[in-house]
């Protein structure tokens, strides 16, 4: 049986694969892919922990609504994965708590 993938309904024919960075290690990404759903697609399922408790988090509604797939990429914390573009280069950490670790708050 051949397996249905939303490439092969609308017939699509993505670019090369590029890799972006996630905590230090290569993830890859396909053109047009988010971050979240590259890292997804890696089996990476949580790349934030919560302010209070510090519970693991990524993405949820995948549209941009419910900021918890927040990350710091390249550097800038508090970043919604399901909107960003997984470019090749982009770097990934995972966040911890509020994002702002390095500021006296």
């Amino acid at each position: 049986m051949r397996r249905r993938t939303p490439a092969g309904l609308v017939e699509a024919e993505p670019g090369p694969a590029h890799h972006i960075e996630f905590d230090g290690r290569p993830v890859p990404a396909l053109p047009g892919q988010s971050i979240a759903a590259a890292l997804w697609a890696d089996g990476v399922l949580a790349w934030r922990t919560t302010r209070v408790g510090g519970k693991p988090r990524g993405a949820f509604c995948g549209i941009g609504a419910c900021f918890d797939c927040l990350a710091t990429v390249d550097g800038r914390p508090n970043q919604r994965t399901c909107l960003l573009p997984a470019e090749p280069g982009t770097t990934v950490t995972t966040q911890e708590g509020h994002g702002r670790a390095d500021l006296a708050v």
